[in-house]
């Protein structure tokens, strides 16, 4: 049975031109085939969860269209065509530009992505400098705008802090802080909430909606978390050992899986308790059940 693509897939549900189009094959030096015909698209503006458990590949997709792959002997092959940029015939050079500008990075452990020796505004700066030759003024209120965003304060208190001085949930706002700071037309969140605590998680998911919601920002959102993809993202792309098993709006997911891998998910996520096997699902209530799970009001 052939994979499905996620841009056959999307053609039914919008009908727009793609930010991005990929279709990756991947082989890494120990894991030949660790991507196999895995094809997607991405609207501008729209969210996109890549759903799969561990080692089906789900982060390799994020490096390949970061071009963040260094093993000796990996093999990339297929097409990365992002804003009508063919990323794949890029240069390192061309890449350095892209990255952070336009496309962020947002990884799944903040605390280790972030400089232990640089304070967090020399970090924010260090981000800006990248890509922007400006005034120290300009720069100042681009950074408190892009701390704003993230519910961080910008006070040289809060700035002057090292990464050891936050919690989790802080350092993984500044990390995304830091990925907005550009207004990238596509932010990869590569298992973002993993490492925090329901509570947090919630909060970081309410984050994302709203990033996109304000900036229009297309989001590429990797878990391996089910119901919060559900609850954040317009479409949802199932992948197991390296290859795209399903893609479909969240409530079909829920509502009529059509792959047996994609029936097990379903059929493994905790119930409410009282409810019904079966409920109707929408976008509405995946959110607020994943506010009740989390215990917010």
């Amino acid at each position: 049975m052939s994979t499905p693509s996620l841009l056959t897939l999307h053609a039914a549900v919008s009908g727009g031109g793609s930010l991005l189009a990929a279709t990756l094959e991947l082989d890494y030096p120990n894991k030949p085939g660790a991507l196999r015909g895995v094809s997607f698209d991405i609207e501008a503006g729209e969210i996109v969860g890549l759903i799969g458990e561990s080692g089906s590949g789900k982060s390799s997709v994020a490096m390949c269209l970061m071009r963040l792959l260094r093993a000796r002997g990996t093999r990339l092959r297929g097409s990365i065509r992002f804003d009508g940029r063919d990323l794949l015939a890029s240069s390192e050079r061309e890449m350095r530009r892209i990255r952070g500008r336009d496309i962020g990075l947002v990884l799944q452990s903040p605390l280790a992505s972030l400089n232990p020796m640089l304070r967090v505004g020399a970090q924010m700066a260090e981000a800006w400098r990248a890509h922007r030759s400006t005034s120290n003024e300009q720069m100042r209120g681009e950074i408190a705008r892009a701390m704003e965003m993230v519910s961080l304060p910008s006070t040289d208190e809060f700035l002057r802090r090292y990464p050891r001085q936050l919690s989790v949930g802080l350092a993984q706002r500044v990390l995304i802080a830091m990925a907005i700071l550009h207004r990238p037309k596509l932010l990869i969140a590569d298992e973002p909430t993993s490492a925090l605590d329901v509570i947090t998680s919630a909060e970081i998911l309410k984050l994302f909606a709203r990033l996109n919601r304000e900036l229009g920002m297309a989001i590429l959102f990797i878990s391996h978390d089910l119901l919060s993809v559900a609850a954040l993202c317009h479409r949802v792309a199932i992948m197991k050992s390296g290859e795209l098993v399903e893609c479909a709006p969240a409530a079909r997911i829920f509502a009529a899986p059509a792959h047996p891998y994609t029936r097990e998910l379903v059929a493994a996520l905790p119930r409410m308790p009282g409810a019904p096997d079966q409920l109707p699902v929408s976008s509405t209530n995946l959110s607020t059940a994943i506010e009740k799970m989390a215990g917010l009001p």
